[in-house]
């Protein structure tokens, strides 16, 4: 993920997400995320806009717009004067992704956006995520967020890609079995028709060697 964000490992104060203010094409959103700057909600999604700023140059109605709307889109509009250091793990995930709308890039690279989000933000987070309009590159542990989501997954394990395809190309028994030593059945979901994974929660099951391991598609 990293790789594919660009961004670089942490330094001191801002973190590695706000390395390259001039890159307005991609927009990335690390695990590893700064809580400890003090500025409020509003100035962090600002940042943003920094991709499309001369320097020393302020705000503009357009700016003050676009901040305001991608507040709305994760439902932190309320939240605008509060100070960033002072909210939960889970409003300063949801003011994270607003500042990643903000700067309206063509790609987003999101790695564990669900992280901290209760279940009503996870399903509006997921749902947010599935109406853009633009290639999102996201890693989740969750596989039935997963499912629910993405057009195509990529199952790694030990660093190496097991299985690629559609959700129902890959999400298959056997590969549960085999990459996470799971018994599982995989249904329709009844609302949505997505892969759905009901676990056998009695017990595990030990996992196949690495050369006898089922394989998905691999264009």
């Amino acid at each position: 993920m990293r790789r594919a964000s660009h961004v670089p490992h942490p330094v001191k104060g801002v973190r590695g997400e706000d390395r390259h203010p001039r890159d307005s094409r991609r927009s990335a959103l690390p695990q590893e995320r700064g809580g400890d700057f003090e500025l409020t909600v509003r100035e962090v999604v600002a940042m943003g806009r920094t991709p499309y700023k001369r320097a020393f140059a302020g705000e503009d109605v357009k700016d003050r717009r676009i901040v305001a709307d991608a507040l709305e889109r994760v439902g932190m509009g309320r939240y605008g004067g509060r100070r960033f250091s002072a909210l939960s793990g889970g409003e300063r995930q949801r003011v994270l992704l607003a500042r990643t709308l903000a700067q309206d890039p063509d790609v987003l690279v999101l790695d564990e956006p669900t992280n901290h989000l209760d279940v009503r933000h996870q399903v509006e987070l997921l749902a947010l995520l599935r109406a853009q309009h633009r290639t999102t590159l996201v890693s989740l542990h969750d596989l039935n967020a997963a499912a629910s989501v993405c057009d195509r997954l990529h199952v790694l394990h030990t660093g190496e890609v097991v299985a690629s395809g559609s959700p129902f190309e890959v999400l298959t028994p056997e590969l549960l079995a085999d990459v996470f030593g799971v018994r599982a059945a995989v249904v329709p979901h009844p609302l949505t028709g997505d892969p759905l994974i009901a676990f056998d929660h009695t017990g595990t099951m030990p996992r196949r060697p690495r050369e006898q391991r089922h394989r998905g598609r691999n264009p």
